[in-house]
């Protein structure tokens, strides 16, 4: 066994994702032996104590098609939401009484990136995530999709669970899918190969990756997974990508599927959720002082450097930083609403404080509260 492969089995706590088109029905409809396979596999895993799971389960949506008659999955909100509230039940449901066989209790966990990337909501998520793993649960997390609007949605469960694997401090992320691995094309082709080992962006650089899942009752596809991958690998979280059917393989280190090596730094912090599942709902366009300040110097975003406002945003919303040539530098938490922002701009906090009270001797963006872009 190699060494990566040792680091995982050595991993003591872990995040499995698994997608809609691997617990459903073509139909929609849960599929329970899909689910009792899968739950096989990870309360096996978690038996001697040594092994702590996660799991992110997509399939909320698509339990909840069937039920309500809907033949596919809907395209407008609204109905995604109503589904999501028939299907959350059930699938936590299928989960709980999969899992009571093993003696399992399932605690369930919904997410939105409101809840991940605002300071307090954060370190509450980490608190809770942490607790049930303490007491010996075993957390089911799925994006709020009965609440989430398109302008605070994760977007795909693969992005979550990277997000989440940083959250909790996990030692491994498991990525499963319909597909068995990376493959350098259309895996459905003759003449592809599984990628087995991924150490850097530059390993894939050739792969040409659909967006597309194979069945139609997921919104992710081979794209998201990469991309969730990289994220977690960023964050020192190696990843394994593999199909559900290979999860017990996967979870022994058996070489199966594509490995992905952790290529950063594991972090503490949250900015990785602000950066990665945050969406911006304005700009500050900076100016040069204030682009080299916030990126060279890692300082707070003052009011003095600040030449335009755009956007409308309240305080505590996420916001893009950009430089005059409308480069995107940076993204924070701004500390006040968009239409305070004009009366503002290129004056220092001290006669602001002096003008308009000490309220106003404060940070446009913390530098807490920032994460800088690449590129």
């Amino acid at each position: 066994m190699s060494a990566a492969r040792q680091g995982v089995v050595d991993a003591r706590r872990i995040v499995v994702k698994v997608g809609s088109s691997s617990l459903t029905t073509a139909a929609g409809g849960l599929d329970a032996d899909r689910v009792d396979a899968l739950v096989d596999v990870l309360a096996k895993a978690r038996s001697g104590g040594e092994k702590e799971i996660v799991l992110v389960s997509s399939g909320a949506i698509a339990a909840g098609l069937s039920p309500l008659g809907l033949r596919r999955r809907p395209k407008d909100l609204a109905r995604q939401q109503a589904a999501a509230s028939v299907g959350q039940g059930l699938l936590v449901a299928r989960y709980t009484a999969s899992f009571a066989r093993y003696g399992v209790r399932v605690g369930q966990v919904l997410l939105t990136t409101d809840d991940t990337s605002r300071r307090a909501h954060y370190r509450n998520a980490y608190r809770t995530l942490d607790q049930l793993l303490a007491m010996g649960a075993l957390p089911v997390v799925n994006e709020n999709d009965t609440v989430a609007t398109d302008e605070i949605r994760f977007g795909d469960n693969d992005r979550l669970a990277a997000l989440v694997a940083h959250l909790v401090r996990a030692d491994l992320l498991v990525l499963l899918s319909d597909v068995d691995g990376l493959y350098d094309g259309d895996p459905s082709q003759p003449g592809t190969t599984r990628i087995d080992e991924v150490r850097g962006p530059q390993d894939i650089a050739h792969v040409s990756i659909g967006s597309a899942g194979k069945a139609g009752v997921g919104t992710g596809g081979m794209v998201t997974k990469v991309e969730a991958a990289r994220i977690a690998a960023a964050a020192g979280i190696p990843v394994v990508l593999t199909s559900a059917s290979q999860a017990a393989d996967a979870l022994a280190g058996r070489a199966t599927g594509t490995h992905f090596h952790a290529t950063g730094r594991r972090s503490a912090d949250r900015l990785l959720w602000l950066q990665h599942a945050s969406t911006p709902q304005g700009h500050l366009v900076l100016d040069d002082g204030a682009v080299r300040a916030v990126t060279e110097r890692g300082s707070s975003l003052l009011p003095a450097g600040i030449a335009a406002v755009e956007g409308d945003f309240v305080a505590g919303d996420p916001v893009e930083l950009r430089s005059a040539d409308g480069r995107a530098v940076a993204r924070g938490l701004v500390n006040f609403d968009a239409k305070e922002l004009p009366q503002l701009l290129g004056r220092s906090t001290r006669e602001l404080a002096r003008e308009l009270g000490p309220a106003y001797e404060r940070e446009v963006v913390h530098r807490d509260d920032l994460v800088l872009l690449q590129g």
